[in-house]
């Protein structure tokens, strides 16, 4: 993986899934989960959801908690929330798994999928291929990696792994080097996030620089600080195929008519 400084969150957020994964592979060898994934069902397309034209296309984030916010949503009921999300019109799902500093959960993916019947991603901080197998076995369509934290050859090596199982991958990216990496690892789903991991700042103009550079052929997600009907708007404008949006959702009293509104 990538050298990141000591006291950066994402290098604090690696150490404690680095333990998290081991744990899990005491608990569950890699063959068994491997052998979980292999007989697990079919999963819906994910980059045929988002990828479909004439609407805009959001996936509809279920997010427990942020480091940066603390607690986003304390009573998450997240079967209510992905049926109520589908209800509204939403494309996809991401699911935030992450426990230590999401407050996230892995079974959440299956609970999700399975209320709603759409596609769902994996958003986690992924570095190990027993991560791609779990992720297709708690059936997820697709997995979420990181390009900040992930050397190219790693980055290719999980796209691979990815592929292998069936799960589509959205590819994150922050600015020009790192959207030139995702696609010499042949990301096909590139995820533009609007926030800077350094100081948490958001600006949608990043979205709008690096949209400019991503290919036809490439499907472009823009992630973070959507709020409005006119921010889409905005965004679409610069070739934004599909909108992710979590805490403008998790944090409204009514998160499908909110979703119904920007629709």
């Amino acid at each position: 993986m990538k050298t990141l400084e000591p006291n950066h969150i994402l290098a604090r957020i690696i150490e404690a899934k680095r333990s998290r994964v081991a744990d899990a592979r005491l608990r569950v060898p890699e063959a068994i989960v491997g052998n979980m994934a292999a007989v697990a069902p079919s999963p819906i397309s994910f980059h045929d959801a988002i990828g479909r034209t004439g609407s805009r296309r959001i996936i509809a984030e279920i997010k427990k908690a942020s480091p940066s916010k603390g607690i986003l949503a304390g009573e998450l009921d997240v079967e209510t929330l992905a049926r109520t999300y589908a209800s509204a019109g939403a494309a996809a799902i991401s699911v935030v798994t992450e426990q230590d500093f999401f407050q996230g959960n892995l079974g959440w993916v299956k609970k999700a999928g399975q209320a709603s019947g759409l596609p769902v991603l994996r958003k986690d901080f992924v570095f190990d291929r027993y991560q791609i197998l779990e992720t297709r076995a708690a059936g997820a369509s697709a997995i979420l990696l990181i390009v900040s934290m992930l050397e190219t050859e790693e980055l290719s090596t999980l796209l691979g792994s990815a592929r292998e199982v069936g799960l589509d991958a959205v590819v994150e990216v922050h600015d020009e080097s790192e959207l030139e990496e995702a696609l010499e690892a042949g990301a096909a789903i590139v995820g533009v996030n609007n926030r800077d991991l350094k100081t948490f700042d958001v600006r949608l103009e990043t979205s709008i620089k690096l949209g400019k550079l991503i290919p036809d052929g490439v499907l472009f997600v823009t992630e973070s600080g959507i709020h409005s009907r006119s921010d889409i708007e905005f965004l679409a404008d610069a070739g934004a195929d599909a909108f992710l949006i979590g805490e403008h959702f998790v944090t409204s009293p009514d998160p499908g008519s909110t979703l119904r509104g920007l629709l």
